[in-house]
């Protein structure tokens, strides 16, 4: 707990050109909070500064100019207060955890335009509470903090500090420095505080940083609070000899599990022992400090500039300004020479072998946005923010517990009777042993998170031969009794921001559940049974090739472009719909799928998987917060391994027709028919939809009809009618985006080349620094990024894709071909068949006949049925179309 707080302010007159300036400053100095003003951010700019969190507030018209930033150490337990963004002022706030009381810290500018009243100074500082402090650039000269005049703004910023018995701190000396020298300098940035005593700060001005106004450091004698760590059980130093010495002796294998409370106790038991054996054979790590090397050159400029600027500050002759420009633009230079060296050095040494190259790709993705303050919204309307991390927690939470309630509909007393009855006599599942279980923990991903009770895959590897065989013990005991344990069945949520939408809004977070490494190990292991006794090609329908061995995603759509390859030959309409469901993995009705479960499984894994299903419990993280527990009334555990599978059992009955196609891809559904005539193809459809709507209506399974989508495909200017499910009439377009590859309505694939060329653009942009041709990083280096990087993103589908005319084809050998230029820096004389050949990469039409020979001999073993049309070639063709097949001959 740090005993003081070191906070700065700045003006930087554009943050990002100062950026390495910045990381020596923040640790020459110390500082623990930087408040910068005129950030001249916009949506589309972020800054990364290590080991600091950061916080901005742009201008409300989104262009670069004003704004205000936050800078601090990410150890500093804190939170982000609502953004204060008008015209007149903008502001970043955070709230900072003291060991007696929360502190907000703001940062402040107020563009020198706005002739501010006190009205609108008080409807900011009223949104900072009781105890604040608040420094930027406030453009207010007043005598009584030290400028040498005092303005109408001034005056009015003096008025709400007297009327609200405001403090401020400033140093008294100029913060201004105008390039005029026709210009006088002046003290335009300070701070203003509440509920906060002055003779516990101490203020004084910095010279270290260079734009028009000075840093100003204020320390205040307080008691900080770090962040809470989230517990880790191991690191690198664990020994895991000890760790396993540890559990044998604790583990006592002369137990009873014969009723469902001896198993809960052994379980926990279990889970104790694995937890303290792991914090015994993990020294306590200690903690480093983090700083910055700061070369002795550089260090040496740093001091030549200070003295400088104090001397030009107090002489303001031109001949001393020239001097300090002097010393700031040399020691510019040296960062920037230092910098270019130190990244010159890191790419020359990364390589495959030690696999180093794949770090800097990583960490090229932007930073996690931190979770906003959300709206608590009261009968539709805001009513006020929830700022801590423990309301947001328990605010996300609250959210997602009305998500997992089952939609509403009549009671089915048939099924409901059916699930509770069960015939007598019911065999039991076939135990495990403790190879199969050592054998499964063998696959186990030690990257994946652990759960609630912070069990990692590490731990479970390292179990002796004494711990395997008392997880043997519990697991057959689940099986023996049918009872899924009630420490297993909760999971914990993280929320993840969906890019492009409203931080504000609850609806704009993507929850991720972490679950018991012990729970999934088993659920491996039940599923491997399950498969045994009933292989799913027995129950699964052919038209689902989601969460199935052999079955892939191309050949579904496959399936697909053939269908419509065919009415397009046949001068036909094909009229299709693709079905978009409303939350389908959280909406499943357990007593629907219950019933399901019955009657399509063997009878002896219906009581355990009831129990699987009954009491889930969930909690939401935010950072080191966490909710209350909340029930899970529907759906299918996400993140699991049955999930998924219950899901398409839950689906396996959707209804299907002998005059429509239809795929199904997981929840992703998609129904076509075809005929020479539009509305006769609407028609057939409609059908096919009147059957679907009763079969969503009697399943509790809603669909979102705006975001659904019907395409017709024809080489005609004539449209399909219109198809309706629930009475709504369904968009009509000529493009759609299914399984990651876009259709329009001729099957030309323009759009779906356009956009990948889009998409290998941005991530070339992004990993330009490591393979660009200025690059220190070798050529073997680029040509493996490029390969596992870039590469994939427009080989996908290519099997399909592939059938584009020549030209659009040649869009993307294009793009290739400028990219193997870029990396290799290659003079314009080096011919695009050198590159390729040299550098070992294929031209485009090669890789698109490789990968279709690949599709096709996949194709001709394939079990499923459904696929064996896609194998026919047609020798004569109306069209000059290329099918998928045709592309095995180049």
């Amino acid at each position: 707990m740090a005993k003081f707080l070191k906070i700065a302010l700045w003006n930087a007159n554009g943050l990002l050109q100062h950026k390495d300036e910045i990381k020596i400053f923040l640790d020459h100095n110390a500082i623990d909070i930087l408040l910068v003003s005129e950030t001249h951010f916009t949506d589309r700019t972020y800054l990364r500064i290590p080991h600091y969190n950061a916080y901005f507030t742009n201008h409300p018209d989104n262009t670069a100019h004003a704004g205000t930033g936050i800078l601090i150490k990410n150890n500093i337990s804190h939170y982000e207060l609502p953004k204060f963004e008008k015209n007149f002022l903008q502001a970043t706030a955070i709230k900072v955890k003291m060991k007696a009381y929360e502190l907000t810290v703001a940062a402040v500018y107020c563009p020198p335009r706005h002739n501010i009243k006190e009205e609108s100074f008080y409807e900011f500082f009223r949104t900072l509470g009781n105890k604040f402090i608040a420094g930027g650039d406030y453009n207010c000269k007043n005598t009584q903090w030290g400028s040498r005049l005092t303005t109408t703004k001034g005056r009015e910023l003096s008025k709400i500090i007297r009327n609200q018995q405001y403090s401020f701190l400033s140093t008294g000396t100029p913060t201004y420095w105008p390039s005029d020298p026709d210009k006088i300098p002046d003290l335009l940035d300070f701070y203003i505080t509440s509920g906060i005593s002055t003779s516990y700060m101490d203020i004084v001005p910095s010279y270290d940083l260079s734009s028009d106004h000075t840093p100003v450091i204020a320390t205040i004698s307080t008691e900080v609070v770090n962040k809470k760590t989230i517990p880790r059980l191991h690191n690198r130093r664990t020994d895991w000899a000890d760790y396993r010495m540890k559990i044998e002796q604790a583990i006592n294998l002369h137990i009873s599990l014969k009723t469902p409370d001896e198993l809960d106790i052994a379980l926990t038991n279990f889970i104790n022992i694995l937890k303290e054996a792991a914090l015994h054979a993990t020294p306590i790590p200690t903690t480093q400090t983090r700083s910055i090397n700061i070369p002795t050159e550089i260090k040496k400029l740093i001091a030549d500039k200070r003295r400088a600027r104090k001397t030009w500050q107090l002489s303001h002759a031109p001949a001393d300004r020239t001097v300090y420009n002097r010393a700031t633009n040399k020691l510019r230079a040296e960062i920037k020479k230092s910098r270019e060296l130190t990244l010159h050095n890191y790419l020359r040494n990364l390589n495959r072998y030690d696999n180093s190259i794949w770090t800097p790709v990583k960490s090229t993705k932007k930073p996690i946005v931190p979770v906003s303050p959300l709206k608590i919204q009261i009968d539709g309307r805001p009513d006020r923010w929830a700022r801590s991390d423990k309301e947001k927690a328990e605010l996300f939470a609250a959210h997602l517990s009305k998500v997992f309630m089952p939609n509403a509909s009549h009671p089915d007393q048939e099924i409901e009777n059916d699930i509770t009855t069960l015939p007598p006599n019911i065999p039991t599942i076939k135990i495990f042993s403790p190879k199969e279980i050592k054998e499964e923990i063998g696959f186990l991903n030690i990257k994946k998170a652990p759960g609630i009770d912070k069990i990692t895959p590490k731990m479970m590897k390292e179990l002796p031969k004494k711990g395997l065989v008392m997880l043997t013990y519990i697991y057959n005991a689940m099986l023996r009794l049918s009872i899924w344990p009630k420490q297993l069945k909760t999971a914990e949520i993280i929320l993840i921001p969906k890019p492009g939408k409203d931080p504000k809004e609850l609806s704009s977070y993507r929850p991720i559940s972490l679950l018991s490494i012990i729970n999934k190990l088993f659920e491996k292991l039940l599923l491997r049974r399950l498969n045994m006794d009933l292989k799913p090609d027995e129950w699964m329908p052919p038209h689902q090739f989601g969460f199935r061995n052999h079955h892939s995603t191309i050949q579904q759509t496959h399936r697909i472009i053939h269908k419509i390859n065919q009415a397009l030959e046949d001068k036909q309409y094909c009229t299709s719909i693709f079905i978009d469901v409303s939350q389908a993995f959280d909406k499943v009705w357990h007593d629907g799928l219950l019933f399901k479960i019955k009657k399509v499984l063997p009878i002896k894994y219906f009581r355990l998987l009831k129990s699987y299903l009954s009491d889930r419990k969930f909690r939401t993280r935010v950072k080191e917060e966490v909710s209350s527990n909340f029930i899970i009334q529907s759906g299918v555990p996400q993140g699991s391994v049955l999930g998924p599978i219950l899901y398409v059992l839950f689906t396996t009955d959707l209804p299907t027709t002998t005059y429509t196609t239809t795929g199904t891809f997981a929840d992703d559904t998609v129904i076509l028919a075809s005929h020479d005539d539009p509305a006769t193809a609407s028609q057939r459809l409609q059908s096919h939809l009147d059957q679907v709507e009763s079969w969503l209506k009697k399943w509790r399974i809603h669909i979102n009809e705006t975001k659904s989508v019907q395409v017709t495909f024809t080489m005609r200017k004539e449209q399909c009618p219109a198809v309706h499910i629930n009475n709504t009439e369904i968009p009509q377009s000529s493009t759609v985006k299914y399984l990651g590859l876009h259709l329009d309505s001729r099957l030309t694939w323009k759009q779906h080349i356009t956009k990948k060329r889009k998409q290998v653009d941005l991530k070339v942009k992004d990993i330009h620094w490591i393979i660009g041709s200025k690059s220190s990083t070798s050529l073997d280096s680029k040509v493996l990024l490029y390969k596992t990087i870039i590469k994939p993103i427009w080989t996908y589908g290519i099997e399909l894709w592939g059938c584009a005319s020549k030209s659009n084809i040649a869009i993307m050998q294009r793009r290739q071909s400028k990219i193997l230029r870029m990396i290799t820096n290659a003079p314009w004389y080096v011919s695009n068949q050198t590159l390729h050949d040299d550098l070992n990469v294929p031209f485009v039409k090669e890789v698109i006949q490789e990968r279709s020979i690949k599709h096709h001999d996949k194709l001709g073993h394939h079990s499923n049925t459904l696929l064996q049309p896609l194998l026919e070639q047609q020798q004569r063709r109306r069209l000059k179309k290329l099918w998928p097949a045709d592309l095995l001959d180049g």
